[in-house]
């Protein structure tokens, strides 16, 4: 998914629904991973729907012995210059009061 598309869904579910919760999470590890997200209502009940993007793997380096019982290490070489993107959705369940994942949602049905 592009970034543009991404934010054309952004305010087609601003336009249709009330927003809850929107923002975005940053982690350092797998080489730096943002995360942008929007929960709202709709019919269905609470959707959560995110945009995950991280660099793209360029290398992996395995660091190991022959001995017997040795440790080896995994190293990943990641790009700084190009992303990969992923679209997740999710439904709030109270039962569990979790998020789960929906599946059968596609960015086009929006």
């Amino acid at each position: 998914m592009t970034k543009e598309r991404w934010n054309d869904i952004i305010s087609d579910i601003k336009d249709k629904f009330e927003v809850i919760d929107m923002g975005t999470e940053h982690s350092e590890e797998e080489g730096g991973v943002q995360i942008e997200y929007i929960s709202f209502k709709n019919p269905i009940g609470e959707v959560r729907l995110e945009l995950i993007t991280k660099p793209v793997v360029l290398d992996k380096k395995v660091m190991y012995s022959n001995r017997i019982g040795a440790e080896s290490n995994i190293t990943y070489i990641y790009s700084e210059t190009d992303f990969q993107s992923h679209f997740m959705a999710y439904r709030w369940n109270s039962e569990t009061n979790d998020w789960e994942e929906l599946k059968e949602l596609s960015p086009d049905s929006f």
